[in-house]
């Protein structure tokens, strides 16, 4: 099927589903689409008016959405998800993924490497310093590019010559021969796009999506080859020596400081974790063709889990308005936590709340804003704002509502005293999912390491059902880095997360209740490429 043939598919599929979230949102609210066009000053909803008050309507959101949340009932929770872990470790094709990365820093790497990180909408070129564990990591010189509309619409190889232009321009600036000697620079790639990887420093490209129209003409070929190739047209001697995916990268980076560092976390836009596994564990269908031996040296191998994809089936409780997210979504069911938990969709719960708050408890005077009725028109920025905002007033909130959404009027201060509620129960319940799924993750991972601690079970008094493991501190003590902007930047989040953490390590491995440690990864793509490189340098010099 040709490329062009397969956009227009696409975008008749996004389309279709975007014409039944319109349909489906306005049998749920009906009177919030009557009279469009007319301007209103008064509420229009009939006998539907006032049937409770914003106070009810938040007391049912925050028992909806709080009842899950004790700690015996995420246990359970995170029991089942691991059950889901365990099979997909054996044969799912979509999710549990060995990478070619086996081997973690020892913290005594240094040297100056050469890291690019390709992102959404950004594209860096750094040199990276590093000079051993004790010593912090430093950025010596990046270059930062936007990825603009334009960019995104460069075919094939165009893209990489763009790439290339950047990364001479930023040597240059270091010194005029910087990159053009005998011996090859190597550089570390953190690629933050699917692809088929077939070695640490390899892979071939698949469809990028995010509007990108690079994997046009160029499908199949190898990534790393791409670059250089595009390189050597400017004259650069540069060689691939790792490719990385983020979730990679963030691992990388925080283990080179800490060497607790087992597995990362990142939580924006979307969600993910990384950890490093044992070989033995996972199924071999699962790595593919592998260079001869690769299975006597390699004893633990980093795991893309796509943790996005798990807690479906009904092991996370959804509420209504998760249904109806999870129904109109263009892949209903194919990343159920993803759709609880991350910047995409916070704002999406909040803005399905808020309507039905308008239609059925008069929120802002019963008359939604125009722009509130598209869908993801409410920002996860707005919500974090919201939850943030302690003044008495709530004037800041209600003029940046104003500001993304016209209102007739002000909202009151009932009005964003709700929302805020909301915002709150949202994030709180987002935080608590994130943790059952880590939790999980890193029961599974004891599992794997140290079978003869796991086997060793108790049960809990107060709570016979729940099946708890004897801690042993050394064995199950774990950072894990953490990059993305709602983990890091999202006013509370992470504490909400690791307090959760905290109660579900201590009951289900009795003094453990600190053993999970959320750990800011900063400048993780980037760094986690440097880091990647020197791993690889290290391990090439051994051989």
């Amino acid at each position: 099927m040709s490329a062009p043939l397969v956009k227009v598919l696409h975008r008749l599929q996004e389309l279709f589903h975007n014409v039944v979230a319109a349909l489906e949102t306005m049998i749920l609210f009906p009177s919030l689409f009557k009279g469009f066009g007319h301007k209103r000053r008064k509420p229009f909803l009939g006998a539907h008016w006032r049937r409770r008050t914003l106070d009810d309507f938040a007391g049912e959101v925050e028992t909806l959405f709080t009842t899950p949340l004790t700690t015996s009932k995420m246990i359970d929770m995170s029991e089942q998800i691991r059950a889901q872990f365990r099979h997909c470790l054996q044969d799912s094709p979509c999710n549990m993924l060995p990478s070619y990365t086996t081997a973690l820093p020892s913290g005594n790497e240094k040297g100056t490497y050469l890291a690019l990180d390709v992102g959404g909408s950004t594209f860096r070129v750094a040199l990276i310093e590093l000079s051993g564990r004790e010593e912090e990591m430093r950025i010596l010189r990046v270059a930062s590019s936007y990825i603009d509309n334009t960019v995104k619409l460069l075919e094939g190889t165009q893209f990489f010559d763009w790439m290339a232009g950047h990364i001479e321009t930023m040597l240059k600036d270091v010194g005029a021969d910087y990159g053009r000697g005998e011996v090859a620079l190597p550089m570390g790639l953190s690629w933050s796009f699917p692809i088929d990887q077939t070695s640490t420093s390899s892979g071939l490209v698949i469809h990028m999506g995010k509007g990108f129209h690079c994997s046009n003409g160029t499908v199949g070929q190898e990534l790393g080859q791409l670059l250089i190739d595009s390189c050597r047209k400017r004259s650069l001697n540069v060689e691939m020596a790792a490719i990385v995916n983020d979730g990679s990268a963030a691992l990388l980076s925080r283990a080179y400081v800490d060497e607790k560092t087992r597995m990362s976390l990142i939580l924006g836009t979307g969600t993910n974790m990384a950890v490093h596994f044992p070989v033995h564990e996972i199924g071999k269908s699962k790595f593919g063709v592998r260079p001869e031996g690769w299975f006597d040296y390699s004893k633990h191998v980093i795991v893309n889990t796509e943790l996005s994809m798990f807690g479906g089936s009904g092991v996370l409780p959804m509420t209504r308005w998760d249904d109806v997210l999870n129904r109109t979504h263009l892949r209903p069911d194919y990343q159920p936590l993803e759709y609880m938990i991350t910047g995409r969709y916070l704002g999406e719960i909040v803005r399905l709340i808020a309507m039905e708050a308008v239609e059925t408890a008069g929120l802002f005077g019963g008359e939604l804003p125009h722009s509130m009725r598209e869908a993801y028109s409410f920002d996860t920025s707005i919500v974090a704002f919201l939850e943030d905002d302690s003044s008495v007033s709530l004037a800041g909130s209600a003029a940046l509502l104003q500001k993304e959404h016209t209102f007739p009027s002000y909202p009151s201060v009932e009005d964003l005293r709700f929302l805020r509620r909301v915002c709150q129960v949202v994030s709180r319940r987002a935080a608590a999912y994130l943790a059952t799924g880590i939790h999980s993750m890193w029961c599974l991972s004891n599992e794997a390491e140290f079978p003869a601690t796991s086997s060793k079970t108790t049960s809990l008094k107060e709570s016979p059902e729940v099946t708890v493991v004897e801690s042993n501190e050394a064995n199950t003590n774990v950072s894990i880095a953490c990059d993305g902007t709602v983990i890091n930047k999202y006013p509370g989040f992470r504490d909400n997360c690791q307090a959760y953490l905290d109660a579900l390590a201590e009951q289900s491995h009795p003094g453990s209740k600190s053993a999970i440690s959320l750990d800011p990864a900063p400048e993780s793509a980037i760094l986690g490429a440097a880091v990647a490189v020197a791993v690889a340098v290290a391990e090439k010099a051994e051989q």
